[in-house]
């Protein structure tokens, strides 16, 4: 049984994983990362963030085809299945895999495929792919195996017509009507990508609005645009059970209602992959939900092992999984280290949101003077000239500093836009102030010069 020895060891090769090794490869440090797929990348790459954003892309331009009156002068509106859109996804992982496969070997890190498993503190063990037993022998660990879409005990998922957020980019039909159920981020996308490809879908959520950590506003243009692509919303609703045929299924609620459809998309949360980690060897214990608790610097209650990006639950996003894992890295040897808890949201949902900062509901909450400006996307000449008049920006501001507080769009290019702002909110001091959006001359047109009509609305109502 052949052993080797490592300064760190990362289980887990998806972003959180990947900064670790590429931060601590790079002081000198020898690097070996253990991967229980066959390539690299993780369910970022592979079933989650690059799959599921490369099909709403297609999805998207079909939309725009579709209802452009330009090009109905030069053909007949077009219909995609689903598993042809699917195959663009391909090429995308794959191009994503050769580029993280050379990331790792111009930094000299083995990668090591197999299932990890502490066997010991400072040892894990690996049943390689091959069906050999390898032993590896580390200083540092880094757990960073992700998660994976929750099941529960009453839900048979491996009936055909039963779908979580992983196995739904397996599926090989295109249904007529779609019951997604769960109103988060993931079910918010897929309900609007399903939309766009001309599917009746059903979105089942148990609380009383979509997303409803987002700025009330926001969440509720979200509501109207996708029951406007013809998306029936169901709130506060919860599951009961589940009937299964081989032609459809039947979701039955706790308020009586049944709700039928060709299949089911189940996207009702998320568990870290802590299963068979053989956790109880090196002292730790992972919570309900298979996520471990860490502090500060990303250490487990085990000195020696940190843990980042889903497997320690909030936020649960590839950014911040990213920049959790190279925190951690830097935690682990030493450095001073930071802790990632200003990140901002990107929901791809067909028009995409994203926000980064305070709500009005949370300033009102800790009685901060606050104001608003706003600045809708249908007058913007860059979005009129792309016909995305749909969306607006909001800039929550301090009335006395003019502090950028928080700042929220929704429409074409909101997740792009979002990093404008950003960058300004995390300037110290009087820097961050929403004067710099009308002291600063914008590209014309642009999407970005929202950020000056916005700006100058809110100045215009103090």
């Amino acid at each position: 049984m052949p052993s080797f020895n490592y300064d760190l060891v990362i289980i887990g090769a998806g972003p959180a994983g990947e900064a670790a090794a590429m931060r601590a490869s790079k002081r000198g440090n020898r690097v070996a990362i253990i991967e229980n797929r066959n390539e690299v990348g993780g369910s970022c790459a592979h079933l989650g963030t690059i799959p599921s954003k490369a099909l709403r892309h297609s999805v998207r331009h079909t939309i725009r085809y579709n209802s452009d009156s330009m090009f109905r002068d030069v053909g007949e509106p077009r219909w995609f299945s689903f598993p042809n859109l699917l195959k663009r996804t391909e090429k995308i992982i794959e191009s994503q895999v050769k580029l993280r496969t050379s990331l790792y070997a111009r930094n000299r890190i083995d990668i090591i495929f197999g299932q990890a498993a502490f066997r010991e503190e400072g040892c894990i063990e690996v049943k390689t792919l091959q069906g050999s037993t390898e032993f590896v022998f580390y200083k540092k660990s880094v757990i960073a195996t992700g998660s994976s879409p929750y099941h529960p005990n009453d839900i048979d998922f491996e009936h055909a017509r039963v779908y979580d957020s992983d196995t739904i980019l397996s599926m090989a039909h295109t249904p007529k009507r779609i019951l997604v159920y769960g109103g988060g981020v993931i079910g918010c996308e897929y309900a609007s990508i399903f939309a766009g490809l001309g599917m009746k879908v059903d979105l089942v959520d148990s609380n009383p609005r979509l997303l409803s950590f987002l700025d009330s506003e926001i969440s509720d243009a979200l509501s109207y645009h996708l029951r406007d692509q013809r998306v029936v919303i169901h709130q506060n609703e919860a599951f009961k059970s589940l009937e299964t045929t081989d032609k459809n299924i039947t979701l039955h609620l706790h308020s009586g209602r049944r709700v039928r459809a060709d299949a089911l998309l189940w996207c009702n949360g998320r568990s870290g992959n802590t299963a068979n980690l053989g956790l109880e060897k090196v002292n730790l214990k992972a919570n309900h939900r298979g996520q471990l608790e860490v502090n500060e610097h990303y250490q487990t209650a085990n000195p020696d092992i940190y843990a980042a990006g889903d497997v320690i639950g909030w936020p649960s996003l590839a950014s911040a999984a990213y920049d959790q894992g190279r925190a951690a890295a830097v935690a682990l040897l030493g450095e001073d280290n930071y802790f990632v808890d200003d990140v901002p949201i990107g929901i791809y949902t067909i028009p995409e949101i994203s926000s980064v900062g305070k709500t009005g509901e949370e300033l009102s909450k800790e009685n901060i003077p606050y104001e608003i400006g706003t600045a809708s996307f249908a007058n913007l000449a860059r979005a009129q000239i792309a016909r995305e008049a749909v969306g607006m920006l909001k800039i929550y501001f301090h009335r006395e500093t003019l502090q950028i507080l928080g700042i929220h769009c929704f429409g074409y290019q909101a997740a792009e836009i979002i990093h404008i702002g950003q960058a300004i909110m995390k300037q110290k001091g009087t820097a961050n102030t929403i004067e710099y959006f009308v002291n600063t001359t914008f590209n014309y047109p642009t999407m970005a010069e929202a950020y000056r009509m916005a700006a100058l609305n809110g100045l215009y109502r103090l």
